[in-house]
């Protein structure tokens, strides 16, 4: 795949100042334009020269910034595998420039040796200290890009604060290399004024209307903590397949993901499945054939209690409960920040959470759903037919 000189781009390249705050909405080309100019420059450098490109996980920036600078480098032929060193994540071009890839959590790296170039990748997940610290490592260029959902040190102490700033905002009509189905899911969110204020238009807002607040990231699953269950929510071509493992421990709960991605055959979920540590599984009810199925594999799975009410009750249930999140699970960590409840035309939020970030939300709500005190609800299933053939469904356990 060949990437496009975007409007985007020849807007970034026009900015001139040492520090560079490249505020924008979704899909505005922002990661992509920072790295083919960090790319461009390294191949054209007459001297050795060190880029890092950081973010707040090693996991955010594999899913991030490392795939897409590898799609950028294989779509173009540039890409040598001898020149890429997998496990310090440094690709050194034929100048002799390196591009290295790190994560802010890694305190000798970000307290560690200087660089020419620095560009930080979704800025607003990464703190004040951390940034002053690779500040004063970097000799040269500092490229700055986030999603305004508040404000933060970028926008309150560099831009209108600082003569060596540069600030300039990007939407997702700066991104002509945009597919026109990623563009219509932008532009079916236009009623939701808070969503469209920060993701379509790439202004400065609060998102409101969120579900979930207050969840914490941590690195890793402590030795104490108990497996409870999985949560699965099914998808196929147009959505992925979530399966969430959920883990007890001091009062609350740790939640890590285990699959999130599209085109799993009921067999390919088995096989996940079966390669795991044997736990309950409570998936959608509404798939009573694909439960069935998956069970003829030696799954233990059931279908979750849903009924009238039921999905309301299970996000009260999730809020009342201490979470920490895996910081390895990233389409989780994307999904509860941006879980939110719809909006009226008149922009009122309603009772109702949106779609299209919600299928680690609804595993959650499925893996805890025995934890709930659920009163008469009951499973409901779509077909009046289907007969439940495993003794334990239509019934909590």
């Amino acid at each position: 795949m060949l990437y496009t000189i975007t409007t985007a781009l020849r807007k970034l390249l026009g900015l001139k100042k040492r520090i560079k705050i490249v505020q924008g909405g979704s899909s505005a080309s922002k990661t992509i334009s920072i790295l083919q100019i960090f790319i461009d420059r390294c191949q054209r450098d007459t001297e050795p020269k060190l880029r890092s490109v950081v973010s707040e996980s090693l996991p955010h920036l594999k899913r991030g910034a490392i795939q897409d600078f590898l799609q950028i480098m294989e779509g173009h032929q540039y890409f040598q595998d001898a020149r890429w060193n997998k496990s310090d994540f440094t690709y050194t071009f034929e100048t002799g420039s390196r591009l290295e890839f790190f994560s802010v959590d890694q305190a000798e790296k970000v307290k560690g040796a200087r660089r020419d170039d620095l560009f930080i990748n979704e800025a607003n997940n990464v703190k004040e200290e951390t940034y002053n610290q690779l500040e004063i490592r970097t000799k040269g260029e500092i490229w700055v890009d986030f999603n305004p959902t508040n404000e933060f040190w970028a926008l309150t102490n560099l831009v209108g604060k600082r003569d060596d700033v540069d600030h300039i905002i990007l939407t997702y009509l700066d991104n002509e290399g945009l597919p026109d189905t990623i563009r219509h899911s932008l532009e079916v969110r236009k009623n939701n004024k808070n969503w469209w204020q920060v993701y379509g238009l790439g202004q400065l807002g609060e998102v409101e209307g969120k579900i979930y607040r207050d969840w914490q990231i941590i690195d890793s699953i402590p030795h104490e903590a108990r497996l409870e269950r999985r949560g699965l929510d099914f998808g196929y071509s147009n959505d992925p397949t979530a399966i969430i493992e959920i883990y007890k421990y001091n009062g609350g709960y740790i939640l890590d993901e285990l699959t999130y991605q599209k085109g799993l055959s009921n067999k390919q979920i088995a096989d996940i499945l079966s390669d795991k540590k044997e736990i309950l599984v409570k998936a959608d009810s509404a798939e009573p054939k694909s439960i069935d199925e998956i069970r003829s594999y030696g799954i233990n799975i059931l279908p979750a209690s849903k009924g009238k009410g039921s999905v309301n009750q299970g996000i009260q249930f999730v809020q009342d409960q201490r979470i920490s999140i895996t910081k390895r699970s990233i389409n989780l960590i994307r999904e509860y920040r941006n879980y939110l409840w719809q909006t009226d035309k008149e922009g009122k939020i309603i009772n109702v959470p949106d779609v299209g970030f919600d299928h680690c939300m609804d595993a959650i709500r499925y893996g805890l759903s025995d934890y709930m005190d659920m009163g008469n609800i009951r499973i409901e299933y779509p077909e009046d037919n289907y007969q439940p053939t495993s003794p334990y469904e239509g019934q909590l356990r």
